[in-house]
């Protein structure tokens, strides 16, 4: 799988609503929040005490962090036995996908990669050793938030994101900053509970019209 280059978001994009590293800004555009962050940030909808971070020496709920709060590089999560780190990140509902918004190292503690998987339950390292990601991406030495756009078609129904770094840029441990994405979001439907409740009901019925043979009628008003 060719690797894709990330996207910056520089410390003014507040201001100035950053610009895509080959000049080409026509899925990049987005309006803003009064608080000056992008208005399809997920951050409000991402079940935060559920966020799962294997190989960490704290848990991954402190990257998921408000807009204002990502150029933070106080609080944070790096990899522990070695460089390898993989994060779980559940929404509250379903989501179109269309960013994923990451800032790490520094320096030689950036990863080299991160590999996108979507909708996956107790992934570890063995399953990123033998799955295929949906999209994987090089990740750039620097200070700033880099944005990675994601092919819609390969998430557009997502219930959980996993992100997973392989490597570090030549440092014994990766560290990670700030997490976010950028999509739309919809209430999960809970369809297929009531769906069972009304199949076991409606077996019932069934065999009642199946014994009349189909002789039964309305009754009259």
């Amino acid at each position: 799988m060719s690797n894709q280059s990330a996207m910056s978001h520089h410390d003014n994009h507040g201001h100035n609503c950053g610009e895509h590293a080959h000049g080409d800004d026509r899925s990049h555009s987005h309006d803003h929040t009064s608080t000056g962050g992008p208005s399809d940030n997920l951050f409000a909808h991402i079940d935060r005490s559920n966020v799962v971070a294997l190989n960490s020496d704290h848990g991954g709920e402190r990257v998921i962090k408000p807009w204002d709060e990502r150029m933070d590089e106080q609080v944070y999560i790096e990899s522990d036995a070695d460089d390898q780190l993989i994060i779980r990140v559940p929404f509250t509902g379903s989501v179109k996908l269309r960013s994923l918004l990451l800032k790490s190292g520094p320096g030689d503690q950036t990863p080299a990669k991160v590999a996108l998987f979507a909708n996956v339950d107790n992934f570890d390292f063995e399953d990123a050793a033998e799955k295929e990601p949906l999209q994987q991406y090089d990740v750039a030495v620097g200070r700033e938030v880099g944005e990675y756009a994601v092919k819609p078609a390969k998430f557009s129904n997502v219930s959980s994101v996993t992100l997973f770094f392989p490597a570090s840029q030549g440092a014994e441990t990766t560290r990670i900053y700030y997490v976010g994405f950028l999509g739309q979001w919809s209430e999960r439907k809970q369809e297929p509970v009531i769906t069972v409740y009304e199949s076991q009901a409606n077996i019932a019925d069934h065999e009642k019209i199946q014994g009349t043979e189909g002789n039964f009628s309305l009754p009259s008003h």
